[in-house]
């Protein structure tokens, strides 16, 4: 059993026996275990790779490491920093953390194995980034929330006060969401007349996002970095006529949303 494995990072084009990245682009930088990201070539595309210990990172410690939020904090910082670094200077194809071979030549059959799919979605993400943009739900400001009048005679009695206040309860939870719904599929629609291509994930929790606001829309976007002042844009615009809903734009990221783009076996 080797003691060392090789954690890939991003994967850009390079030929064969050369590096796609500029060594000096990578001077300094520390890996996720400390380690000097470093490059390793083959089928004419390089991974930015790096050298990490399987006490640390093989696949039964990492199942246990990733559940410590606070390692996990650290070393997804550290693989987000390598990823961007080299996303800024050339296309890349992110990799999202943990994935570990046992060598390069692991690596090497990768890019071997699937090359066209890497330069197919290296092609598509040049000159492109992700965008992120999460609405938020601001109940007290959503228009149109208001109880439905209850139709009919009404009973008297504490029971049957009960029992309106839960239908009108109802009625306006029911409201609620149909207007979460319109607003988080009208912001997606406008936002991605914009973008090259779009991508929804599933919406956090408050807790898990850090908002006390429930989220309605997290969504990524495709976007040319010559339109990125007009998506932003959009989305302040959006922001200012969408009553009751709060927009978070972040950005610009590496296109991991649509990283596996062509590499689909």
């Amino acid at each position: 059993m080797p003691e060392h494995g090789t954690w890939v990072y991003a994967v850009v084009n390079g030929a064969d026996g050369a590096d796609g990245v500029d060594p000096n682009l990578l001077a300094g930088m520390t890996g996720v275990a400390g380690e000097p990201p470093r490059t390793t070539s083959a089928n004419g595309l390089t991974a930015v790779v790096g050298t990490v210990p399987l006490a640390t990172f093989g696949e039964d410690a990492l199942r246990r490491n990733l559940e410590d939020i606070d390692w996990l904090a650290r070393v997804a910082q550290a693989h987000d920093a390598v990823v961007a670094t080299v996303a800024r200077a050339v296309p890349a194809v992110p990799f999202r953390m943990a994935t570990v071979y046992f060598d390069d030549s692991g690596v090497g059959s990768l890019l071997d194995g699937r090359g066209d799919g890497f330069r197919a979605t290296l092609a598509r993400v040049a000159g492109r980034a992700e965008w992120g943009v999460k609405a938020l739900l601001d109940v007290s400001g959503l228009s149109g929330a208001e109880p439905a009048a209850a139709g009919g005679q009404r009973g008297s009695g504490a029971g049957a006060a009960y029992l309106r206040r839960r239908r009108e309860h109802h009625l306006v939870r029911e409201q609620i969401d149909q207007l979460a719904v319109d607003h988080a599929d009208a912001i997606h629609a406008a936002l991605t007349a914009l973008a090259v291509d779009a991508c929804l994930h599933r919406p956090q929790s408050p807790a898990l996002a850090q908002q006390k606001l429930p989220m309605i829309l997290n969504a990524a976007y495709l976007v040319e970095d010559d339109a990125a002042g007009d998506f932003a844009h959009a989305v302040g615009r959006l922001a200012e006529q969408r009553t009751g809903v709060e927009l978070e734009l972040t950005g610009p990221w590496p296109a991991y949303s649509f990283a596996s783009i062509g590499l689909e076996p």
